[in-house]
């Protein structure tokens, strides 16, 4: 990917969502509600206090992540459909054993 997020900004590819209800009822693609967790892909620098000092993020690439329902702004980048939000959408790290 040739797109590198500026600040505190976090590029996330969006969790594949459900096809199937439990019933066993196929979800068309419009009707399906857009998951809200994912994988990060790329992160910015780190945003600036008000020293000027840089403050490094707490999100890395390769980190699944839970984020806000209405967050960020969808876009595609090389064919893929990204999301990319700031860092405090980013509600926390789903840990994986």
């Amino acid at each position: 990917m040739k797109f590198r997020p500026l600040h505190d900004r976090v590029v996330i590819r969006r969790a594949e969502g459900d096809i199937k209800s439990k019933g066993g009822i196929i979800i068309p693609d419009t009707a399906k509600e857009k998951p809200q967790e994912g994988t990060v892909i790329a992160v910015g620098q780190g945003a600036r206090d008000e020293s000027g000092a840089l403050i490094a993020l707490d999100v890395k690439a390769g980190d699944a992540v839970l984020f806000g329902k209405w967050s960020g702004a969808d876009v595609k980048i090389d064919g893929d459909d990204l999301l990319i939000v700031k860092e405090t959408d980013v509600m926390g790290i789903v840990e994986t054993q």
